[in-house]
């Protein structure tokens, strides 16, 4: 089951590409809003439409105090290739063990016959640590309505 708006975030430390050190989502408290966007996979089409488009507007989410944070079930070592590859200036977080897609309510039990995948997910965390907007979805071609991300920040920025 999903987090659901108004409840607290589950916190978390995973490894991503941008640091040796875990990004832990208690971190951002007190000072920022989070976009946690959970991903199925790296390198897939629809996978990299959403991270580069993430990327081509990251500054709108800059204005918005928000950091974004990717998650999947790749290993850290795929996923820094891939954010260096794709230039991504957001650090991409690496659920290997899948906990997190877990405690979020965004994990397939089966996607086209591989089990353990991400889900694709977008979830706003504001500043406090509590869910604002949650929207996990069960088709992996959909992608998350990203303005109803921006316009929760706006509301909350």
């Amino acid at each position: 089951m999903s987090v659901r708006v108004g409840e607290p975030a589950p916190d978390f430390a995973l490894r991503g590409t941008q640091s040796d050190d875990p990004v832990r989502l208690s971190a951002f408290k007190g000072r920022q809003n989070v976009v946690l966007l959970f991903f199925p996979l790296a390198w897939t089409s629809v996978c990299s439409q959403e991270m580069c488009s993430i990327r081509d507007s990251y500054s709108e989410y800059g204005r918005l105090n928000a950091q974004v944070l990717g998650i999947s079930v790749d290993s850290p070592f795929a996923l820094k290739a891939w954010s260096k590859e794709e230039g991504f200036p957001f650090p991409l977080l690496s659920d290997f063990n899948r906990d997190v897609s877990s405690s979020y309510g965004a994990l397939y039990e089966n996607l086209m016959g591989l089990r353990g995948v991400a889900k694709r997910a977008a979830f706003v965390i504001d500043r406090d640590g509590v869910v604002r907007h949650s929207q996990v979805l069960d088709k992996a071609s959909d992608l998350p309505d990203f303005t109803a991300v921006q316009r929760v920040l706006a509301e909350i920025a």
